[in-house]
């Protein structure tokens, strides 16, 4: 995994953050820094996408020892 995305779990992560996190992430998963023009849509919606399911998996987490 990528090392330098750091663990936004048990904090109060901002929306950039989250945002920097996925983008990393698409970053890492693709091979690209930035897209070509050929895929920068595909490229920018799974950003959007893992943003957004990161946000709901932060929302559902239950953190520390209730978790059981």
């Amino acid at each position: 995994m990528c090392r330098s995305i750091k663990t936004l779990r048990g904090q109060e992560p901002t929306d950039d953050e989250i945002r920097a996190a996925a983008l990393q992430f698409v970053r890492k998963i693709s091979g690209y820094r930035a897209p070509s023009a050929a895929n920068r849509a595909v490229f920018e919606t799974a950003v959007e996408d893992i943003t957004e399911a990161s946000h709901r998996l932060l929302e559902g987490l239950v953190v520390g020892r209730s978790a059981a």
